[in-house]
């Protein structure tokens, strides 16, 4: 198992497809995924994602693909049977049990059968689903599919688990029992790549992603190196014994007399265009030395809903690359 500190596991070079002779789906991606990470793969509808993720399991054929797959040049055969995938809008027979379905894709991925038996009821109690082990997926909602559909995709114990909007359709219960069953996955050294709309879950879980906007990589990184680009803070000052009193003059006016220059200063907060917590210290002192109460000190960065909608504008307007690519 390599460190993955060292060198990434999963890397992707020049993935590119084209239908046709004027559909470009994709436009030359270059992606790197390691072990013991989740990996969020983000985009608008028809950015690429999916197709991405087919080329992968070899679903469908790149137009070109230079890279690797746990070790392995991409479409390596032998290699997918070490994948555990998740499709989008995924399908099991109706008339089997969860129990029976779990087993059959096991057997498909070449478990033993004594193994099968043990670990079916196993998984089914790691995704919630213990209860409805002999009721039939015809049955199901939904959301108890995706359950199902996660159960799956780990029951053959993969090294790289590829999930395409794993959570849609789970209540908040599922969504949090299914990142807990995301993180177990990352401490045993699984690299996890999730391909998601739901972007309050991938912040949450996510240790690193990229954005796709119109068939190329727009940013990949941490969250914080992709947000660097907008770290602010924000001080909130109140006047003592006056609380309805604005106390943006005085401070303004310390400001200024002290030298500090605020990016804004609004009815009881300063605004500064840093995250560097040292540049935020004179502000408060300023502000003592104002007679005025400083009741918070907030770091703020762009949430990935900032991140996700100013790649999608970036990506209309035709701007460079703003996010970091690593």
């Amino acid at each position: 198992m390599t460190d993955p500190s060292t060198r990434p596991d999963h890397r992707h070079h020049n993935v590119a497809k084209t239908y046709g002779r004027k559909t470009r789906a994709l436009r030359g991606i270059a992606m790197q995924v390691h072990r013991g990470e989740i990996f969020g793969l983000l985009g608008p509808n028809g950015a690429g994602k999916s197709t991405l993720v087919k080329i992968l399991m070899t679903v469908i054929r790149p137009t070109s693909c230079e890279g690797r797959v746990l070790g392995r040049p991409v479409g390596h055969k032998p290699t997918l049977a070490r994948i555990g995938y998740l499709p989008e809008q995924h399908r099991f027979p109706e008339y089997l049990t969860a129990r029976q379905a779990l087993e059959f894709f096991g057997a498909l991925s070449g478990v033993e059968r004594a193994v099968r038996r043990r670990r079916s009821g196993q998984m089914l109690d790691v995704v919630g689903l213990s209860r409805a082990a002999d009721a039939r997926v015809r049955t199901f909602s939904k959301g108890m599919r995706q359950r199902l559909g996660v159960a799956q995709a780990l029951f053959h114990e993969p090294d790289l688990i590829l999930l395409d909007e794993p959570t849609d359709g789970v209540d908040p219960e599922g969504r949090r029992e299914i990142r807990a069953v995301l993180q177990e996955q990352k401490r045993l050294g699984r690299a996890v790549m999730i391909n998601s709309h739901l972007l309050s879950e991938l912040e949450m879980v996510c240790d690193r992603a990229a954005i796709l906007v119109n068939g190329s990589v727009w940013g990949q990184g941490t969250l914080d190196e992709l947000t660097a680009y907008d770290l602010r803070y924000e001080v909130a000052v109140a006047t003592p014994g006056a609380p309805l009193d604005d106390p943006a003059p005085a401070l303004a006016t310390r400001l200024t007399t002290s030298g500090i220059a605020a990016t804004a200063v609004r009815r009881g907060v300063v605004s500064l265009a840093t995250g560097n917590p040292a540049d935020v210290q004179p502000v408060i002192d300023a502000a003592r030395q104002a007679g005025l109460l400083v009741s918070a000190v907030t770091p703020l960065r762009p949430s990935l809903e900032d991140l996700f909608m100013k790649a999608v504008a970036d990506g209309r307007s035709g701007a460079p690359v703003a996010g970091r690519a690593a």
